[in-house]
């Protein structure tokens, strides 16, 4: 290996939590199983091996245990015990790019290894027989990516593609994050976006959120504004033909009950198509006169027919924690965002919220959730930050910090063409570490 390339060491603190340390960076990876685990920590690897070009070398460390893990830019990795852990036998493990057998050590694990080292190994076991997908695979060069920014790119571009170097490390975390927002769901998912205070950047977020998986997955996604009366969510959407909202949709609910008009055609007169950004927005009560409420079951009605169309509803909610209809749409996320801005006031409403929501029973979602925090100025209390950043990242799965961006200010529709490229960075973060978690 190259000199060139930095070796990592990765500190597993447990089954879900590991550390990645490379030179003076510090990398916290968090997952919710041991299998997951593991493949986060071999994707952090590639990507060093990706923007080397050459395998990557790591040391895993847990208690007095260690052990190396090489992996290849194209993802393929070997894990062995040290050099001098007493070797029992040796399985041939099949090559699943170039088709040749190497040979991995095996040993009995120390009594204190951890799922994640097991789950390594079994993982090489299973790579043993080959599949249709590892003769797929095999054909090769097709899914190799192409430098696009930097110095790669301009190389590329220069020489027609004649040299064609492998993305730098930004790029190659930027299509990593894209893959993972790209991700196949096995059902309907629905994310939920929480702060029981005006003002906390949810619709916002709901708006940048739902731009971001539906660019990335190609639509199928839905903004919902699921205020009990009137939410903002419509307003601050792009402009639609129509302005029915949710009470409509919910007063015409049996024509869905006719295949002959519970087609998409007929769905589209109640929901306002964001066409650049490829997603629906289902907005809440527009109506000043109106006296109807979305309750509980309203909610449920309209999430049981909304999952027969979309893959994905991220829904804005209110700021009454103690509305029938807020408590209905924890109880049917699949996952949570809380958001707030970096402000004591507005972190505090978020702090709460957490607690009660566990005096609620949904202690294990809070345990999950993602928490955004979005800077309320182009200066932001960076102490502040930080001490809001622990508190988060202690009660939820992860934190994101998403920067100020002067374009969202004026609180009209939004245009994502006018995001910041920071912008639009941080929110693929988020949609990649909300992605990870459905």
């Amino acid at each position: 290996m190259s000199s060139t390339t930095p070796e990592a060491t990765v500190h597993i603190l447990s089954s879900t939590v590991a550390e990645v340390h490379v030179g003076s960076e510090v990398e916290e990876v968090v997952a919710a199983d041991s299998r997951a685990l593991r493949d986060r920590v071999v994707e952090e690897i590639r990507l060093l091996a990706a923007s080397a070009g050459e395998p990557a070398r790591a040391t895993l460390v847990e208690g007095s245990s260690r052990w190396p893990l090489v992996v290849h830019p194209d993802g393929r990795f070997a894990e062995s015990l040290e050099p001098a852990a007493p070797v029992v036998e040796q399985e041939p493990v099949a090559d699943a790019v170039s088709g040749p057998a190497t040979t991995v050590a095996s040993a009995p694990a120390p009594a204190s290894s951890a799922p994640t080292r097991s789950a390594l190994s079994a993982s090489s076991r299973d790579a043993a027989r080959p599949t249709v997908q590892d003769l797929l695979d095999s054909r090769g060069g097709g899914d190799r990516p192409r430098a696009t920014e930097g110095w790669q790119g301009a190389v590329r571009r220069a020489t027609g593609g004649a040299i064609s170097p492998r993305p730098g490390r930004s790029e190659q975390s930027r299509l990593d994050r894209e893959k993972r927002v790209q991700r196949r769901l096995d059902a309907p998912r629905t994310i939920v976006v929480l702060n029981p205070k005006g003002g906390a950047h949810k619709t916002t977020s709901t708006l940048l959120l739902a731009a971001t998986f539906g660019t990335l997955r190609g639509g199928a996604t839905l903004a919902w504004d699921n205020n009990e009366t009137r939410g903002t969510l419509g307003w601050r959407a792009q402009n639609a033909p129509h302005h029915r909202t949710a009470v409509d949709l919910l007063e015409d609910l049996d024509r869905f009950s006719d295949p002959d008009g519970s087609g998409l055609a007929t769905l589209d007169t109640y929901v306002r198509t964001q066409v650049d950004a490829r997603f629906d927005v289902l907005a809440s009560d527009e109506d000043a006169a109106a006296s109807s409420t979305i309750d509980a079951a309203a909610f449920d009605r309209l999430h049981g027919l909304l999952r027969r169309y979309y893959r994905l509803m991220i829904i804005d909610t209110g700021n009454n924690m103690r509305a029938s209809n807020w408590i209905a749409s924890v109880a049917a996320a699949d996952q949570l965002v809380i958001v707030s801005t970096v402000r004591e006031d507005t972190a505090a409403s978020a702090a709460w919220l957490l607690d009660g929501l566990r005096e609620k029973g949904f202690g294990d979602k809070v345990d999950q959730a993602v928490t955004v925090l979005t800077a309320p100025s182009s200066r932001p209390d960076r102490r502040l930050e930080a001490r809001l950043s622990r508190h988060f990242e202690q009660v939820t799965s992860a934190v994101v910090i998403a920067p100020f961006d002067a374009s969202l200010v004026d609180g009209g529709p939004v245009d994502f063409d006018a995001l910041s490229p920071e912008t639009r960075d941080a929110w693929l973060t988020v949609a990649a570490t909300v992605a990870d978690r459905l």
